[in-house]
């Protein structure tokens, strides 16, 4: 500990987020009290504008909207599939959102779309739609409210926090609480039923593990499924807020023992995502022991394996680079001048498991696990195999700022594409793992 990372006592231990950069307290406050609280705008990285292209783009505004559900009724609305919906990213639910999306359909179709709390504007045609990773980065506009903290103190706090992300030229990577579930944290453990060939359990967890932090009605047909394998009685019971988890009951119902039927129900991104889930709360664990061995974040030690940056600031992951005593001088004055970053594995059937001590925390976490990259290989739902790939340790911020408001505070700043806002506001919060 001697580089002076904070130990989180939280319940984000939980999915292996272990550990603060700063020292410093928290300010403490939630996030999200009102959508308009955490403003999203995508960077986009948009199509040629093609006339009479196969696609329509356009951007979207929604304001308390989560991306799966808006995109299932943006196709019922058009009388399309889902999958000829496209885009770039997975926005927060409680949260004013813009992105840009693709439409695969004529263009007139467009104004058949009434969807409340839903503005879509500056249309164009395309020949080619928007695809998970078509965009440079996210900026965001944040409010921290009910903050713990005096308010006299808060300026002290943001800048010594601000000090420390400088200093190593950005925060700990983690995935975000969001990738898990904040009320309900159980998208990895439903992953990992799925890369052990367990179906069953992985639609059992999904539709009936409890959360701490749900409604009563939820939490009372959770228990009734968990409880009774006749689920007739308690699919009447369910809310709408349970929408998918009653699409797997319904098929069960329906077609008993057909678990993997039930998941292919799910949007195929969905159905993804519980696998990348698990193998972010693994990238989660392997990082939270690199700091917790006191190993830095913004300089390489032998084994480690770095990322190059290309003149746009984007990972060449094509380009790995193992840190060894011949060139760790030179990939150290890489890392200070920000034009490369120290990364962990993002373990997956093809990983690449760093040497040296690195790879030795990669390889205890694994074992651990009990598993191995033949399990990421998903016989059935080969949608859902993952080769793995490899992720930088810290993520770095620009444009950050702050204003102190009458009740707490706003943060604004940019992001690159696949990074957490929630990971950032942690350092300055603290908070409870709900509080996000």
């Amino acid at each position: 500990m001697s580089l002076g990372y904070k130990e989180c006592r939280t319940a984000e231990a939980d999915v292996g987020m272990s550990f603060y950069l700063s020292g410093a307290d928290g300010t403490g406050g939630r996030l999200k009290k009102e959508p308009e609280d955490f403003i999203v705008s995508e960077i986009f990285d948009k199509p040629e504008v093609v006339q009479n292209g196969r696609f329509v783009i356009a951007e979207v505004t929604t304001r308390n909207w989560e991306t799966n559900r808006l995109v299932r009724l943006l196709s019922k609305n058009l009388g399309i599939s889902r999958e000829r919906v496209g885009f770039a990213g997975t926005k927060d639910k409680r949260a004013v959102t813009t992105q840009l999306m693709s439409f695969e359909c004529p263009a007139d179709l467009m104004n058949r779309i009434e969807l409340k709390d839903v503005e879509i504007r500056n249309l164009y045609t395309a020949r080619r739609g928007i695809q998970i990773g078509d965009l440079k980065g996210n900026i965001f506009s944040i409010r921290v409210r009910e903050c713990n903290m005096q308010k006299d103190d808060i300026p002290e706090t943001i800048e010594s926090v601000s000090s420390a992300i400088k200093k190593v030229g950005g925060f700990p990577n983690y995935f975000g609480v969001q990738r898990f579930g904040v009320v309900r944290p159980i998208t990895h453990k439903v992953g990992e039923y799925i890369i052990r060939g367990d179906l069953e359990g992985a639609v059992r967890c999904y539709v009936s593990d409890p959360a701490m932090f749900e409604s009563e009605d939820s939490a009372n047909v959770r228990k009734m499924l968990a409880e009774d394998d006749n689920w007739s009685e308690a699919v009447k019971e369910m809310p709408d807020s349970l929408s998918f988890e009653k699409i797997l009951v319904e098929h069960i119902i329906s077609s008993p023992g057909d678990w993997k039927g039930a998941i292919e129900m799910l949007p195929r991104n969905l159905q993804m995502m519980f696998v990348h889930a698990y193998q972010s709360y693994l990238f989660n664990k392997m990082l939270s022991e690199r700091m917790r061995r006191g190993i830095p974040l913004d300089s390489p030690i032998l084994g480690d394996v770095i990322i190059p940056l290309d003149a746009n600031r984007i990972p060449q992951h094509e380009n790995p680079i193992v840190t060894t005593s011949s060139n760790i001088d030179l990939v150290s004055r890489q890392i200070r001048s920000k034009r490369a970053f120290v990364t962990i594995s993002l373990y997956g059937s093809d990983s690449v498991i760093s040497d040296g001590e690195m790879g030795d925390i990669e390889n205890s976490i694994i074992k651990a696990e009990r598993i191995s990259a033949k399990d990421f290989i998903v016989p059935g739902l080969s949608h859902c195999s993952s080769k793995g790939s490899r992720r930088e340790v810290l993520c770095p911020v620009s444009d950050l700022s702050h204003r102190i408001l009458d009740e707490g505070y706003e943060m604004n700043f940019s992001l690159p594409k696949g990074n957490y806002a929630t990971c950032l506001m942690r350092e300055f919060m603290k908070s409870e793992m709900e509080k996000y």
